[in-house]
């Protein structure tokens, strides 16, 4: 099982960062951050890099159950999601498995809440 859900799809970069983000309102996600590769390594180093953004997801509901039963979770929050642009309309979408990344820590019932996000977040990349 890998730690991260993917699917690569044809598309221009716009149009599929907006079903994304349509899709994640539709499963109860805001995204909290984003953040544009290509535009910081351009600034920050000064470098050409291909068109990849990272959008910082969270369900509030989850999110507070998570809380509740594990106070240092927010370490591992927001859920992670990247687009990136493969080639010209040929779009990779990959979402992070919460179910795998959370079996670092040993709380039964936050596993439980894994799984809960994790199917949102698959059904996510399983409908771009």
């Amino acid at each position: 099982m890998n730690y991260y859900y993917n699917t690569i799809v044809n598309g221009s970069f716009e149009s599929i960062e907006a079903k994304v983000n349509e899709l994640l309102k539709k499963e109860g996600f805001g995204v909290l951050t984003q953040i544009d590769m290509q535009q910081t390594l351009k600034k920050k180093l000064d470098v050409d890099f291909k068109k990849y953004k990272i959008l910082g997801a969270c369900n509030p509901p989850f999110a507070y159950k998570a809380l509740q039963v594990e106070d240092k979770i927010g370490t591992m929050l927001p859920c992670n999601i990247i687009i990136q642009e493969l080639s010209p309309d040929n779009i990779e979408v990959s979402a992070v498995n919460p179910l795998i990344t959370m079996q670092t820590v040993s709380n039964e019932t936050l596993k439980i809440i894994a799984y809960e996000v994790s199917v949102k977040l698959e059904n996510i990349i399983n409908n771009i």
